[in-house]
């Protein structure tokens, strides 16, 4: 997934004489091999991600950078920041929010990206920290904009970024981040997922869990359940571990890379799983998931999932199972059910 440049990435390309003039605190949407082209054109960046998936391939091409993986960056004074424009917006501000207070006054500050993925709010992101904005190239689709720090930056409150909502038949009340799958309110794919199902027992994998509307509201209806919730954006796991926190909940919150980390059997494994990485339309993931979950499940033990109707996840899942059952259906969304 990783291996080939991205476009913004090739455009950068074209200014690694600026880039590599000090070592960058790099940090976004990382999809390539990016840091290691800077590492070679000067100082070896240092690397944010929130992403466990790019996270793990970076380190695996043992390049010997500096990489970090979690919600917020380590408090280590930066020489510079390069933010490759993540998604969401609001994730953008987060990551400027966070990581700028690492940089002293005068240091450079580049934001990079796809021209059709919101970069071009660059000025406006950097409007609080820099007071001159310039955009320093454009090509393949893609901008670079440069700044200079002018001013220190305070480190935020943590708290000040979570977002709540409620969900009033379980009497739950959500914690979300920045980025994180339907931060504000409850997706109606969800929704039907959880309309459609009430008991589980056992042990109980909730997987991309997001928020952790899932697993919080399963473990709400079942007290007994063992619950573990997985998901490779640590936004998504910290907003996870603090909706359990918020309710008086308690379960295991860690990174997988779908079921790679995880060790079964599970009596249940239950997801509402992406289909989207950065920009694109990617299914790998899930496809893996729905091919590997029997393998993960004890006897008897069930998958279920939420997927929009058009995915063709249930020949997939029959596959793997020999036969997939619907549960529940409206005009967009299913709920399939499976047992080993």
């Amino acid at each position: 997934m990783f291996e080939a440049l991205t476009p913004v990435s090739e455009m950068l390309t074209r200014n690694l004489d600026t880039l590599s003039r000090q070592p960058l605190l790099v940090c976004g949407l990382l999809e390539d091999d990016l840091p290691g082209l800077l590492a070679d054109a000067g100082p070896a960046p240092r690397i944010f991600t929130t992403d466990f998936r790019y996270f793990q391939w970076l380190q695996g091409k043992n390049r010997g950078l500096a990489v970090e993986f979690g919600h917020l960056p380590a408090q280590e004074p930066a020489a510079g920041l390069l933010l490759l424009m993540p998604k969401a917006k609001a994730e953008a501000e987060y990551l400027l929010a966070t990581c700028l207070p690492l940089l002293a006054p005068g240091a450079p500050v580049f934001i990079a990206g796809d021209n059709k993925g919101g970069v071009k709010a660059a000025p406006r992101l950097l409007a609080a920290y820099c007071d001159q904005v310039n955009k320093l190239d454009s090509a393949r689709r893609a901008s670079l904009y440069q700044a200079e720090l002018s001013r220190p930056v305070t480190p935020p409150d943590p708290a000040a970024w979570v977002r709540r909502y409620s969900l009033a038949r379980d009497g739950l009340s959500i914690c979300s981040l920045p980025g994180v799958f339907s931060a504000e309110h409850l997706d109606s794919g969800t929704r039907l997922l959880l309309d459609t199902l009430d008991q589980v027992e056992g042990r109980v994998l909730d997987v991309g869990c997001g928020a952790g509307v899932i697993g919080a509201t399963l473990l709400k209806r079942n007290p007994a359940i063992r619950l573990e919730q997985t998901d490779i954006s640590a936004l998504a796991l910290q907003a996870s571990r603090l909706t359990l926190a918020e309710n008086g909940l308690a379960g295991e919150v860690y990174a997988s890379d779908g079921l790679a980390q995880v060790r079964g059997p599970f009596d249940c494994i239950v997801t509402n799983p992406p289909f989207h990485a950065g920009l694109k339309t990617f299914y790998h993931t899930t496809e893996t998931l729905l091919r590997q979950a029997r393998d993960y499940l004890a006897p008897g033990g069930q998958l279920l999932l939420v997927a929009n109707a058009f995915l063709p996840y249930p020949e997939i899942i029959g596959q793997a199972f020999g036969h997939c059952d619907t549960l529940a259906a409206n005009g967009k969304f299913r709920i399939y059910r499976a047992r080993r």
